[in-house]
């Protein structure tokens, strides 16, 4: 599987996009379960060029569907080597999103949806700065980072009543996170379960448009 391979769904501006953001769906599901979070973006923005690559087909429990790292024969010794693997194919895509439509590394912002969310935040571990920001939603980390990311922002949602993946999983990343000095944040929607639900969607478009990231404020 190369970048160039991947099917997408988009919402594109009238006009010349200043920004990009890149939305990646869980492990099971399509670009299509994206498109809520993408028409708000999409509202939210207006010069915003919105883009979901679907994920590869696989074959799991016997059936066909999308992933973005491979599930079969998955243990918790092997998680995070295969979702490393997975992230070069993903970096690759984002650059040529990035050429294509002539956005800066600092206006692209990257969400995901539980495994979706996974692998955007190995991403911004391997590949600091490809990114401004990081939108991780009831997504966790595959292995702790090493050290804090300085060009990318992390933000973190998730709902309390997740049985899926936990919330305290979130609430330790973000202290992880604080540890290492990342610029950070964590939101935890106290009556959600494990969805892409409005609530969240809402607030993160709000730490999108009232969170000025550390890294500026550090530069003055």
């Amino acid at each position: 599987m190369n970048a160039s391979s991947f099917e997408t769904l988009e919402l594109l501006p009238a006009t010349t996009p200043r920004q990009l953001f890149v939305l990646l769906h869980d492990a099971g599901g399509s670009a299509m379960d994206m498109m809520e979070l993408a028409t708000l973006i999409g509202e939210s923005f207006a010069e915003a060029a919105v883009v979901m690559p679907e994920g590869i087909e696989s074959i799991h429990l016997g059936k066909t569907e999308r992933q973005w790292f491979p599930t079969f024969e998955l243990t918790d010794a092997n998680h995070p080597e295969r979702v490393a693997r997975a992230v070069p194919t993903l970096a690759a895509f984002i650059r040529q999103q990035q050429e294509r439509f002539g956005i800066l590394q600092s206006d692209t912002a990257l969400a995901g949806f539980s495994q979706g969310a996974t692998l955007a935040l190995a991403l911004s571990d391997q590949h600091d700065g490809l990114v401004g920001r990081v939108l991780a939603f009831s997504g966790p980390y595959a292995a702790w980072p090493d050290k804090a990311p300085a060009l990318t922002t992390i933000h973190l949602l998730h709902g309390q009543l997740d049985t899926v993946v936990p919330a305290r999983l979130a609430q330790q990343a973000y202290a992880e996170l604080m540890a290492l000095g990342a610029d950070a944040t964590c939101d935890i929607a106290s009556s959600i379960g494990h969805e892409l639900h409005p609530a969240l969607m809402a607030q993160a478009v709000h730490r999108l448009q009232t969170c000025v990231p550390l890294r500026f404020w550090r530069s003055a």
